[in-house]
């Protein structure tokens, strides 16, 4: 992991914000051939296949289709806006998928080629260097974006990552080793914010308000949006977990254990949670969940649903409780599953691998909605409660 090192001369230092917040947009994204399952198992197969073999997968024609959180980004003078997805995966910021990038005066191409590819999604274009800002004073010089000349599966403008800055590495084709710094470390750089923090909440939804969104802050968390303290545990030094937003964790459920202490991710842009093999078949036993040949997801009766009880998820010193609720798909968006409309489905799915491999677990969206994330360039990510921990929305 490459964490940001700032150097300052002089004697005063302004830093205009202790924290910068932006509302996000969410929308969930349908399409004809592919459902939230299948896009789930091609971004965890990417993933996956690059912590054994340190390449991307390729998924052609794949859609892009699942929860998506965009916010509005700004390149240029005078600026042009451009909706872009959050990634915690990936680290470079890209435009050009959708709404064609548009130079300006101040923005220089470096003719450097760069590319990506995210399993679903991918890209290949020239790297540029422009101002880019966020709204609310929070604009940067000289950042470096992907301006995309080819894309596939990216039906939004692009992508604004928020990973770890060694995820820059192996996307300059001429310069792999080069690195750059992201969105995080340019505001943190150029004294826009105090610290390097990014804060994500999520808003679960109801069948009455399928669209809420969410905030996403740079600088200081975001008090208003948290009960109690932020619990923070190191980045894992577990390769290749340490790569990404990776910890250490340990699964028990009521009092059985489902995951021994190992190491994986946080991503933004999966929608389930996601167990190693071995931890996983221990989950489907301790529950009686049957597999659904439909929609590859477990699935409960009535009577299984009201024995559930919590998935205690154990980071650093605090545990935190994914209540039966929590664990179980939005019964009115069965139909994004292509599942029975009556029918409770479960959240977490299997890995390919069983536990051992570095990446034994992976928490996408189902879990990030239900606590305050923090994201620490300093080599730590942080959890909180918030009101909507246990709450009843599914």
């Amino acid at each position: 992991l490459a964490l940001l090192a700032l150097s300052i001369t002089g004697s005063t230092v302004e830093v205009r914000n202790s924290r910068i917040t932006f509302p996000m947009t969410r929308r969930l994204k349908f399409s004809n051939s592919t459902n939230i399952v299948q896009h789930d198992e091609a971004r965890v197969a990417a993933l996956m296949d690059y912590s054994t073999h340190g390449r991307r997968i390729n998924v052609p024609g794949l859609e892009s289709t699942h929860f998506t959180y965009l916010i509005s980004v700004y390149i240029g003078d005078p600026p042009r806006v451009y909706k872009l997805i959050v990634d915690t995966s990936s680290a470079i910021t890209w435009v050009g998928a959708n709404s064609q990038y548009m130079p300006t005066s101040i923005s220089f191409n470096t003719r450097q080629p760069i590319e990506k590819d995210y399993g679903p999604v991918s890209f290949n274009g020239i790297r540029w260097t422009d101002t880019v800002s966020l709204g609310y004073g929070a604009t940067v010089t000289r950042m470096s974006i992907g301006v995309a000349s080819d894309s596939r599966g990216m039906a939004d403008d692009g992508i604004l990552g928020i990973g770890p800055v060694g995820l820059t590495s192996g996307t300059l084709r001429n310069h792999p080793e080069e690195t750059f710094s992201t969105i995080t470390g340019h505001l943190y750089a150029q004294r826009v914010i105090n610290q390097p923090l990014v804060g994500i909440f999520f808003q679960p939804n109801d069948r009455y308000s399928i669209d809420v969104g969410g905030e996403l802050s740079f600088g200081e968390p975001n008090r208003a949006l948290y009960r109690d303290n932020i619990g923070y545990t190191p980045i894992t030094l577990t390769y290749p977990s340490s790569a990404y937003w990776g910890i250490d964790q340990r699964i028990t459920y009521d009092s059985t254990d489902i995951l021994d202490l190992s190491a994986g991710i946080i991503d933004t842009s999966s929608t389930f949670i996601w167990l190693a093999s071995n931890a996983y078949d221990r989950y489907q036993a301790t529950t009686g969940a049957n597999l659904d040949a439909a929609t590859n997801l477990l699935t409960i009766t009535i009577s299984q649903y009201r024995a559930l009880r919590n998935l205690d998820f154990h980071i650093g010193q605090e545990t935190y409780h994914l209540t039966p609720d929590a664990q179980i798909w939005p019964r009115y968006l069965n139909s994004a599953i292509r599942g029975d409309r009556r029918a409770i489905y479960l959240v977490v799915k299997g890995l390919s691998r069983p536990i051992g491999q570095g990446l034994d677990f992976l928490l996408g969206y189902v879990f990030l909605q239900r606590f305050y994330t923090v994201l620490d360039s300093g080599g730590r990510v942080g959890f909180a409660k918030t009101s909507f921990t246990y709450a009843v929305t599914n």
